[in-house]
This record gives structure tokens, C-alpha cells and sequence, in this order.
């Protein structure tokens, strides 16, 4: 695996009898295929019952994923990072990036399960000074994803939750005590230090996480990069720094990532032509709008949209 991977200071082997409940638990709380918000703000599940040759192109939202069944490979588009989630990690984004992801091991039988927890910074920040309340310890360098063992005490916790959404009793009372577990776990565990960063007011995290929100809201529009710098109250070399750090790419990549993504999805979802997806993206030329795209997908938009009809 390339990339970062942060290993458990000491051994918390999960036992294979609590991924099998939370599998048998989501087997019954999401009865086909797709994305189902178990508990709305806490509790997010993808199911799929085969695997997907085709990569799938998607915006990582801040969250802690967890596949009790199944694996995927996912690599950040830009980043050069590539890993496997399954039921032995522990994944966390802790910034929104583009990825790219397919899923290789699912079945009707055995389908796969992704479990994620929205990582929220309000409630992260609610929770620092419970949990350092001599100060926060040195985070390590900053990344747009972590990639640590499976916890068995976070696993625990998520089951307990699961459980709880199952029986549908003082769910809006119970649910976010154990996400607030789960929460607190995470914030003890070697990643901690890092994940808090998303919730201190003027961390670089935080800082990069506006300019990131700015670049998806206004994707189509040419962007200034001094103007960003600005937004996030960096000098235009600390933002370029402390943004590709986090994210893995540069501002303009990322903008560029998160048109193509949206030009796909109208192309496939709406039908739309290639030269009006182009523009309706921001792009002022069809032809550069074509070489890129078959640089990110591996085909021209014209010959992927018919990939996908045919499908």
C-alpha cells in the first residue's frame, strides 16, 4: 500500500464475532443495493452486492469508515496515495477530496458494507478539552486521509449503535451517546492528534477546509488564487503549502478534479452533450475540456457516456 498508514501503539485486535454482527445488522437495515442515512448527521451505510470493474469518481466527505464485509480500493486522484478498506482498517478523511474507488470483494450472499460516521467539527471541538485537557499533543504532518488498524472498541460501539437503530428505542436520545464514543475513541487513538485538527478554530485544517468549501460551491468560476489565500487568512505560499498537504493537490487540480467529476455525472445522469457539459462547468474550450477528461477517466467523455449507456 502507498501512502501513510498509522498503526495502533498497542494491540487491539478486533474480533471477527463483532464484524459479523455489524454485517448481520446492516444485512437487515439496508435491504438492497445503495446508500442508505441510518441516523441522519451520524450514521451513513453504501451496500453493493457485486463488485465494480469500473472505478467509481466521488467527493470524500470528513467521516470514519468502516467495512465489517467486502473491500474496496480507493486512490486519491490526484494524491498518489492508494490503499484497501476492509474489515481490518480503520479509515478517516479528514478533509474533502476526490477519490477514486472499486469495490472487489461483494457477493449476494456476503455483500459489502461501508459504515461511515460524518466527522462534524462542532461536535469534534465539543469534545477537546474532554479529552486533552492538558492541550492538544503535536499533530503529525496533516493528510487528506488516514489509514490505521481496525479498533476493536470502535467497532464495539458502532454495534451497540447499530443495535439501537435496529430496535428504533430512544434513538434520537441514544445514537449520538455512542457516535460521541466512538468520537472520543477516535480523538485517543494515534490518529487523534491529527483529526482534532478539523475542529480547532484557525488550524491550517480548518483554514484549507473553507477554501475547499468555496472551490465546490464555485467550481465553474475561474478562481484567483490570491483571493483564496485570502479567504483563508494564509499568505498565498502558506495556503499553496498547507492545501496540498492536506488535500494532496494543488487548488487548481482540485478545481479542475471536481468539474470533470460534475460534467461525468451530468453527462451520464442528465444526458447532456460534451460541448454543453464543458461549458457548464466552467470550461471555455471543448477540446481542452476532451483532453482532460480522457486524462482523468482513460477515454474521451463522448466514448465513456456510451461506455455507461451500454452498461
Amino acid at each position: 500500500m502507498k501512502g501513510n498508514t498509522l498503526q495502533q501503539a498497542e494491540t487491539n485486535r478486533v474480533d471477527s464475532a463483532d464484524l459479523q454482527q455489524m454485517a448481520a445488522l446492516l444485512t437487515k437495515l439496508t435491504p438492497y443495493d445503495g446508500f442508505f442515512q441510518l441516523q441522519k448527521d451520524y450514521v451513513h451505510v453504501v451496500r453493493a452486492s457485486k463488485t465494480a470493474s469500473e472505478k467509481t469518481y466521488l467527493l470524500a466527505r470528513p467521516s470514519i469508515c468502516i467495512v465489517p464485509q467486502g473491500a474496496k480500493t480507493v486512490s486519491l486522484t490526484q494524491g498518489g496515495i492508494d490503499f484497501e478498506e476492509n474489515e481490518s482498517t480503520l479509515v478517516v478523511y479528514s478533509a474533502e477530496v476526490p477519490i477514486n474507488l472499486a469495490i472487489t470483494q461483494a457477493s449476494a450472499e456476503k455483500p459489502y458494507f461501508c459504515l461511515m460516521i460524518p466527522l462534524d467539527a462542532k461536535k469534534l471541538g465539543s469534545l477537546i478539552l474532554k479529552v486533552f485537557p492538558h492541550g492538544v499533543p503535536k499533530a503529525p504532518k496533516l493528510q487528506a486521509v488516514y489509514v490505521g488498524d481496525a479498533d476493536a472498541n470502535i467497532v464495539k460501539a458502532t454495534v451497540r449503535a447499530l443495535q439501537l437503530i435496529e430496535q428504533q428505542q430512544h434513538t434520537e436520545l441514544l445514537v449520538p451517546l455512542m457516535i460521541e464514543e466512538i468520537l472520543i475513541r477516535l480523538l485517543l487513538s494515534p490518529m487523534g492528534p491529527a483529526i482534532v485538527q478539523i475542529a480547532i478554530a484557525d488550524s491550517h485544517a480548518e483554514k484549507v477546509a473553507k477554501a475547499i468549501s468555496w472551490l465546490k460551491e464555485n467550481f465553474a468560476q475561474p478562481i484567483k488564487i490570491e483571493e483564496l489565500a485570502k479567504l483563508t487568512g494564509m499568505s498565498v505560499s502558506s495556503f499553496h503549502t498547507h492545501f496540498k498537504a492536506i488535500t494532496s493537490m494543488s487548488p487548481l487540480q482540485f478545481q479542475k478534479t471536481v468539474r470533470l467529476q460534475q460534467a461525468r455525472s451530468l453527462m451520464r445522469a442528465q444526458m447532456m452533450d460534451v460541448s454543453s457539459a464543458a461549458y457548464e462547468v466552467g470550461y471555455a474550450s471543448t477540446s481542452q475540456f476532451s483532453r482532460e477528461y480522457a486524462r482523468a477517466f482513460g477515454v474521451p467523455p463522448s466514448k465513456d457516456v456510451g461506455r455507461a449507456s451500454a452498461a
